[in-house]
């Protein structure tokens, strides 16, 4: 598929250092996990603008991807729409039911350095 068809291209974000930390977390799963991860940013690239049960709104500007997993895990990625472009700020697993304030607060100061 052609990024030209894609309506919100998924880009890492990066920190200053250099280091892109969803990427880090995508290649320390399973790779049947990555798989469903990969496919589920790739609907979302092409099918923009969706809700649930592929996105929800959390606030603030922020949205997540949400994913079933191998053996009932559920794992999200939050992403912000900077110029066009779907910046993944943040992944994990849920092992509670409300996304936690530790992993909302981390995407917010990423999105922020993003902003700048």
């Amino acid at each position: 598929m052609a990024e030209g068809l894609k309506r919100l291209p998924a880009y890492f974000y990066r920190s200053n250092s250099g280091r892109e930390p969803v990427r880090e977390w995508l290649q320390g799963l399973k790779p049947e996990d990555r798989k469903i991860l990969g496919e589920d940013i790739k609907y979302v690239e092409f099918a923009w603008p969706i809700g649930m049960p592929a996105v929800r709104s959390l606030g603030d500007e922020l949205w997540e991807v949400r994913s079933s997993l191998a053996g009932g895990k559920i794992a999200r990625v939050i992403f912000c729409i900077d110029k066009g472009r779907m910046v993944l700020l943040h992944g994990f697993v849920k092992k509670t039911q409300k996304t936690p304030k530790k992993d909302l607060d981390l995407a917010l100061k990423r999105k922020k350095g993003q902003d700048q």
